[in-house]
């Protein structure tokens, strides 16, 4: 026995009906017809979008823990993340590649450029102007 999980984001964020009319649109009815069930996920939340962001960020801290870095991230730099990383046609799927840019990035540029070094912690905060992540060395 085998079971298949398909996701989709066909017609995301409409009514039951509107989604299977996307559905049905997109695929013939011999597929349709052998799927046992279709569920309709509510779309995510602001608080399970900084969750998703918190998932991220422990995969980044992880892998600084090898240098000995720490990551305090504020919570208005983690809804920044989770504004900016979420799209309704792709969902937070954007998010791991914004953690990249937005943190990442420059947490390799500082190590470089020697701003911080092997047991530092990084703060990173929201710049004033609110278009971008702020990282420094605490």
């Amino acid at each position: 026995n085998t079971i298949l999980i398909l996701t989709s984001n066909l017609g995301s964020g409409g009514t039951e009906e509107q989604v299977m009319a996307a559905v049905r649109a997109a695929f013939k009815p011999e597929f349709i017809n052998r799927l046992d069930d279709v569920l309709i996920f509510d779309a995510l939340n602001p608080e399970e979008l900084v969750q998703i962001v918190d998932i991220q960020l422990a995969q980044l801290k992880k892998r600084l823990s090898q240098r000995r870095l720490e990551l305090q991230v504020s919570l208005p730099a983690k809804e920044w993340l989770a504004d900016r990383g979420f799209d309704p046609v792709y969902g937070a799927r954007p998010l791991r590649r914004l953690v990249q840019q937005a943190i990442g990035d420059q947490l390799a540029k500082m190590l470089l450029a020697g701003e911080i070094h092997d047991g530092d912690t990084v703060e990173v905060n929201v710049s004033e102007d609110g278009d971008s992540l702020v990282l420094a060395a605490g």
